[in-house]
């Protein structure tokens, strides 16, 4: 990955010099026409590199018999579904990414930011072709013989003019058109700003529901973990009233079940808190909020999960995208800076017609033209011109070096995914082996205590274990989706095989312009 090593040469200069070269003025002016200056955009080459983790793509992940468990394979080379988050096969995600798509501000402004930057590109445009006005005017004067030596004034007259006036910039040096490509490369940046609002968004979709599925299984088992402490707390007053446990058990299973049912409110609190984020997310106001969810056991979680190559990662993410269209800019505001500093060619002229009448306008005698030419070079301005050039050629520095941070983040994410889920795998497989050993561990204390082998606290110590490994397992098998999402997005969430743009973002003087880019 690299650019060549011209950002600080003057070559443009030089090839400037070289289209002055010539014979007559008129091929000389055939030669600056086709001429750019500055430095051609080249775009990176991708990183070289065969994988994204030292020993190349994960082996298969850890199996645990529980929802969400399922060994996941990594196909290297496999390309992305455009619509990724239907992998895990829920009808209620895929209602929330549509409703977001639809509603969110966001995408709405996306969308005109990519509209108003390619009426800039047309806008722009205009300027290589020639500038064309028509003006017309009617005046009723009279001429004083002082002019003449006679005295008094002549008799009043009416006077019309209609004439058309057509002036030209020739882009000898190719400023004009370095101008047309800058303002693309800031229309593809932002195209590629839309792809990541859109990917940014259904991700954080998919995370929401997920995660608000998770709390609502953490607080389901929560209540069902309350609820078999209620049973044990009468358990045990029923032994105490027998006369068989002494009252400090009864009042350390009270104790036990007042500090869980202590953890359900910030659970709540934390789902209250989510439903918030998922309506924002939807486009939705929280008092919006109609009860839709998802549940943990209704979520799929894919075997097959694809992995991109290196090489088309870098086309692939959108923050990539968007950094190398920055990169294209810079670069052609180079071309700019060092056309303004070359000779200014005008070309103009005018044709009209004077009468005393509207009829005799087309009379003849009564036509006026002119053609003229025009050269302009600064020749002192303080050295602004120069530096302006240097402090563009300095932008595509800083331009550069950001695309290489930007595909250095992304590749570090595309890791951080793979760990992920291959480490969350080997927890969630780990967890579930803990709650059960918990889960045994309780029934096995309370027979014991009931034969007076223990004292009640290791009965307590047993079920507040068993507790922590239920709501640890939740979050495991809940993090095992989340991954699975983080991956699609960290691989750039496949916007190349679907359609994001819609009639929001087409210029409206020509909707059709854009319609194949």
């Amino acid at each position: 990955m690299g650019l060549k090593t011209t950002m600080r040469k003057h070559k443009s200069l030089a090839a400037a010099s070289a289209c002055v070269k010539g014979g007559a003025l008129a091929a000389s002016l055939l030669l600056l026409h086709g001429c750019m200056v500055g430095p051609d955009f080249t775009a990176p080459d991708a990183p070289r590199v065969n994988g994204y983790l030292p020993e190349g793509n994960p082996a298969p992940t850890a199996t645990a018999e529980v929802h969400g468990g399922a060994s996941q394979v990594f196909l290297r080379g496999r390309d992305l579904p455009g619509e990724w988050w239907k992998v895990f096969r829920n009808k209620q995600i895929d209602a929330f990414v549509t409703e977001a798509i639809q509603n969110h501000p966001d995408v709405a402004a996306a969308q005109a930011a990519l509209r108003a930057a390619r009426e800039n590109v047309l806008a722009q445009e205009g300027s290589l072709f020639p500038q064309v006005s028509a003006s017309g005017s009617g005046t009723r004067q009279v001429v004083s013989n002082a002019s003449q030596n006679q005295s008094g004034n002549s008799s009043p007259y009416n006077l019309y003019n209609a004439s058309v006036s057509v002036s030209y910039v020739l882009d000898a040096w190719g400023g004009t058109r370095r101008q047309v490509e800058a303002l693309q490369a800031q229309a593809e940046y932002q195209q590629y700003q839309l792809e990541a609002t859109y990917l940014s968004l259904t991700a954080n979709v998919v995370t929401a529901a997920i995660s608000d599925a998770s709390l609502r299984a953490q607080i389901d088992a929560t209540n069902d973990i309350i609820k078999s402490e209620e049973e044990q707390l009468k358990l045990v007053q029923r032994q105490f009233e027998l006369g068989a446990v002494a009252q400090s058990d009864v009042l350390s299973q009270q104790s036990n079940l007042a500090q869980t049912q202590a953890t359900l409110p910030p659970l709540q609190k934390q789902l209250a808190q989510q439903r918030n984020q998922l309506m924002a997310y939807l486009g939705r106001l929280p008092s919006e909020d109609r009860g839709e969810h998802v549940s943990l056991s209704s979520l799929t979680l894919p075997r097959d999960l694809p992995v991109s190559l290196p090489s088309a990662l870098v086309r692939q993410r959108p923050d990539i995208a968007a950094a190398e269209a920055t990169l294209h800019k810079a670069t052609a505001t180079v071309g700019v800076n060092v056309a303004n500093m070359l000779p200014q060619i005008q070309i103009s002229s005018s044709y009209g017609r004077n009468g005393l009448t509207p009829s005799s306008l087309f009379s003849p005698g009564t036509a006026a033209w002119s053609v003229a030419g025009s050269l302009s070079q600064t020749v002192f301005d303080g050295g602004t011109l120069y530096h302006d050039k240097e402090a563009a050629i300095a932008s595509r520095e800083q331009a550069f070096a950001t695309y290489k941070s930007t595909v250095i983040s992304a590749f570090r994410d595309v890791a951080d995914s793979l760990r992920a889920i291959e480490a969350d795998a080997n927890t969630l497989k780990a967890q579930l082996a803990y709650e059960k050993a918990a889960q045994d561990s309780v029934k096995i204390s309370r027979t014991q205590y009931m034969a007076g082998a223990v004292t009640y606290p290791s009965v307590l110590t047993s079920e507040q274990n068993y507790q922590q490994a239920v709501i640890a397992r939740v979050k495991a098998q809940a993090q095992r989706f989340s991954d699975t999402a983080a991956l699609f997005q960290s691989l750039g969430g496949g916007w190349w095989n679907r359609v994001d743009q819609t009639a929001q973002s087409l210029p409206r003087t020509n909707a059709g312009y854009f319609q194949d880019h």
